[in-house]
């Protein structure tokens, strides 16, 4: 039997996170918002949890997976809520990059929520600004949505942390 076609261990992990974070992705579109780009991301909390239980390389697999199924699933695909989708969770993967690698500071799971939150936003709003609406009144907006970005990431941080704690 050819080894490169079996399934590992962290095959299966991921393949698992990332059927769980499409599940949740799927079942928050359905929710309605208050302002376009304003939403829990609710599926986040899968990929913090798995920065902080696996690793970045597990993390970024269940991320993008989430972003490139979930889109395929919803039928945004290529679309611009797809292309805002991917620019939030790149942005987010550079920052929690920098985040993991820099020594001594520490993050825990809120402080990877809440930079992974707002440079997520920021990713999707610089992407709106560039090729969608390149309009100064837009740029009002920014504060509004970071905003938002800091109090679902710091409520998505917490659950993080407290189901960390049931695990460890």
């Amino acid at each position: 039997m050819d080894r490169t076609l079996v399934a590992t261990v962290e095959d299966h992990r991921i393949a698992l996170l990332a059927a769980l974070a499409i599940t949740i992705h799927i079942a928050e579109s359905a929710l309605p918002t208050p302002l376009p780009g304003i939403k829990p991301g609710l599926a986040n909390i899968i990929t913090i949890a798995t920065l902080c239980l696996y690793g970045l390389r597990t993390a970024a697999w269940v991320l993008m997976l989430r972003v490139l199924a979930g889109s395929l699933l919803l039928g945004t695909f290529l679309s611009p809520t797809f292309a805002l989708s991917f620019s939030g969770a790149v942005a987010a993967l550079l920052v929690l990059s920098v985040a993991r690698l820099t020594p001594g500071l520490g993050f825990g799971a809120v402080g990877y929520s809440l930079l992974a939150a707002m440079a997520h936003m920021a990713g999707q709003f610089t992407v709106a600004y560039w090729l969608f609406i390149p309009h100064p009144a837009l740029l009002q907006l920014f504060p509004v949505l970071m905003t938002a970005a800091v109090l679902f990431g710091l409520v998505s941080g917490i659950i993080v942390a407290t189901m960390l704690k049931h695990f460890r």
